[in-house]
Parts: C-alpha cells; sequence; structure tokens
C-alpha cells in the first residue's frame, strides 16, 4: 500500500482554499508549517502572521492561499479524512468476510496514528493530534450549515456513508448504522483526547486501545 499511496493526492473541495496548496512548494511549506504551529500552540493562538514569521514569509502570501485560518483547518481537517479514507479502502478492500471488513475499518478509524512517509511535507501524527484537539472547532460555527451545502465536509460524510454501509452488510436489520458510523469516527477522537487529558473518564489507557473498546461495542450491538 505504502507504493500505491506515493502517486496520492487528496481532492479537497476547492472552495476550501484561493490557490490549491499542492500547487507549489510555497504551498506545501504553509501545511508543513501550519501543522507543527497548531499543534505547539493550539488553533486559538495560531495566526498567519506567525506562520508567516515561521516559514520567512509575508502574511499576505499565506492570505494568497486561504481566506482565513478557519479555511485552512478545513483543510487540513479534510485532507486528513481523506487520507484516513485512502487507508480504509487499500486495506479493506481484497477483504470478503463483512465482519472482518468492518473490524479492519474500526482498527483503521480508532488506531493511533503513525507517520506515512509518502507525504514528505505532512506530519500525520502532529495532524492526527490536530484533528484529535480542534476538529470539532472546524464545523461548530454559525456557517455550518452553509459550509456543508458547499461540500465542505464531503470527505467526512462519505466516509460516515462507507462505514454505514458495512454495518449494514453484516447486520442489514439493525436499525441505527449511521449513528453507529460517525459514533464511531467522533468517538475515537473523544476516547484519544480523554485518554490523554481525563484518564478518570475512559478505560482506554496504555493496556486498553480504543480499538478494543470499539471492536466490543460494535460487535455487541450488531448481529454477526
Amino acid at each position: 500500500m505504502k507504493y500505491i499511496l506515493q502517486d496520492l493526492k487528496v481532492r479537497i473541495n476547492d472552495k476550501v482554499y484561493i490557490k490549491d496548496p499542492e500547487s507549489s512548494s510555497l504551498g506545501k511549506r504553509i501545511i508543513e508549517h501550519s501543522i507543527l504551529l497548531i499543534q505547539e500552540s493550539g488553533f486559538e493562538s495560531f495566526t498567519f502572521k506567525k506562520l508567516g514569521v515561521k516559514i520567512g514569509s509575508n502574511e499576505s502570501s499565506i492570505y494568497r492561499y486561504f481566506e482565513n485560518k478557519h479555511k485552512l483547518l478545513l483543510y487540513l481537517t479534510s485532507w486528513y479524512w481523506g487520507w484516513i479514507e485512502y487507508q480504509l479502502v487499500f486495506a479493506t478492500n481484497s477483504i470478503a468476510d463483512p465482519k472482518e471488513k468492518l473490524k479492519k475499518t474500526i482498527e483503521i478509524i480508532t488506531q493511533s496514528t503513525k507517520e506515512d512517509s509518502s507525504f514528505s511535507h505532512i506530519n500525520e501524527v502532529l495532524l492526527n493530534k490536530i484533528v484529535i484537539n480542534e476538529y470539532s472547532k472546524s464545523y461548530l460555527t454559525k456557517e455550518v450549515d452553509i459550509e456543508n451545502k458547499e461540500g465542505y465536509f464531503s470527505i467526512y460524510k462519505r466516509l460516515v456513508i462507507r462505514i454505514k454501509d458495512m454495518i449494514i452488510e453484516v447486520d442489514n436489520k439493525y436499525q441505527y448504522p449511521s449513528s453507529l458510523a460517525s459514533t464511531i469516527i467522533e468517538g475515537a477522537l473523544h476516547q484519544h483526547f480523554l485518554k490523554d487529558h481525563f484518564q478518570s473518564l475512559t478505560d482506554c489507557n496504555n493496556k486498553v486501545t480504543p480499538t478494543q473498546y470499539f471492536t466490543d461495542l460494535v460487535f455487541n450491538l450488531i448481529k454477526n
């Protein structure tokens, strides 16, 4: 899979950016260092001015790629979900057993992220931490309905639908496949967050992984 993904381009809704950051070395540096800076200082403290200093470029040059930092966050989180989707598709494509396919999917969605050398300018481990800590800020806005209609969350929604279809394939009588699919994705982020910051609120720890928890949860809810 590593070699197949070397030519991978995650396709982001072009309304999220003004100029495709993948089209130039400056754009790629904007993505690379925005991940480093957001992880270091948090999204609230992150500014294009600070990013400009980090990459040795004028703040105005960043605005030629992104209208604001909200759009940049949408780009980063969309890229992350697209990358997860590609992993899921390649890892499950040859699995015939619906139950085993769903198990593998749960593993990919819930496991700790490992860096992928296919993308030299994107640190997937740090991006995963950003998604865990900051993803909700991309949609908990007053503009969410407008942005949803514009397709800003299409990759994330497509991922939920993929998992929903796999749940139905295992048990077509289960009444809540969409809710369960979205719970796996959002719940995985939440359990990783709790494990890192509120250990008394989760059973996930160094011995019990979110993957184990969600595998147990899903297969106790659906017939198999």
